[in-house]
């Protein structure tokens, strides 16, 4: 009996207009009146982007070529130097363009690590008489090998003398002060920062070339002529006591003799102040050493 009044109730709640719904299609029809579904996708949507089949670009390795199609120009439009050169190692491993002093990715470009030493002979002759800012040619007479790299022998460096005096006071001599500023491979030139450490087979020390001190050498000549004065002194007492008078005052030279030389001694080390050393003289074709203070990039 329960059963059946459900029932019935269920079907008089289904007949209420409360409670009825239907579903109302009138905006499924305007939307296909209006719209041609089967073109929606084409129309509507943003196209996918459409994949090249480009070839893949081979990786950088150090045998590479580049050419410099035109030639730049400087903010006064003066065109600056088409540097474009080859440049092949003394191993054949390498075959590369290097750009100039200017420009370039240090990340892409082949290094030469500071520290690095090249046996070089200048063909310009260098002395104290020189003035700051004189340039002088090195080149290179052994090969370095690096990484990737080979500078022959033969490889030109520009140098510059950064200071230079003649000998002055104080016993001291000559000095040069060179610093290798730039290398030149082909026709390529590229800026580096290169000291002396070795002139004339012998060692240099803090970059500077020194003609030999005289202060040491100024002490011993004034010792000399102390030493000189007391032997005339001495001589002339022997003349002195040849003849009765004279032996009566032959010990007097020798006795200022004798003082002259000691206070000569005594006053030598502040009379040699007043001393030079030599002056410094290298002719063309001697031999440096010289050694990189920074990195050298040479830039493709």
């Amino acid at each position: 009996m329960k059963k059946i009044l459900i029932i019935i109730i269920a079907i008089i709640l289904y007949q209420m207009p409360t409670l009825a719904f239907e579903l109302d299609t009138s905006v499924d029809e305007e939307i296909r009146k209006n719209y041609n579904s089967s073109k929606l996708e084409d129309d509507v949507l943003p196209t996918l982007p459409k994949i090249l089949n480009e070839p893949a670009i081979p990786p950088s390795t150090p045998n590479y070529k580049t050419k410099q199609t035109s030639t730049p120009t400087t903010s006064t439009g003066v065109p600056k130097a088409n540097i474009d050169t080859d440049y092949t190692n003394l191993s054949g491993r390498t075959s590369a363009k290097l750009t100039g002093i200017k420009g370039g990715d240090k990340f892409s470009a082949i290094k030469i690590p500071r520290g690095t030493r090249f046996k070089v002979k200048s063909q310009t002759k260098l002395s104290d008489w020189n003035t700051a800012g004189a340039r002088a040619t090195l080149v290179s007479t052994e090969g370095v090998t690096k990484r990737y790299i080979t500078l022959p022998a033969g490889t030109t460096f520009k140098a510059v003398i950064e200071d230079s005096h003649q000998p002055n006071f104080a016993g001291n001599g000559g000095l040069i002060k060179l610093k290798a500023d730039s290398v030149i491979i082909g026709t390529n030139t590229h800026s580096t920062n290169a000291k002396v450490i070795r002139a004339n087979n012998k060692k240099v020390f803090f970059n500077n070339i020194k003609g030999q001190r005289g202060y040491i050498k100024g002490i011993s000549n004034n010792v000399n002529k102390g030493q000189q004065f007391y032997k005339k002194s001495r001589r002339a007492s022997t003349k002195l006591s040849t003849n009765p008078i004279g032996t009566i005052i032959s010990p007097i030279p020798t006795i200022v003799g004798t003082v002259g030389y000691g206070v000569n001694f005594i006053a030598s080390p502040i009379t040699a102040l007043w001393s030079k050393g030599s002056h410094i003289s290298l002719p063309a074709g001697t031999n440096y050493t010289i050694k990189l203070r920074e990195d050298l990039y040479l830039y493709k």
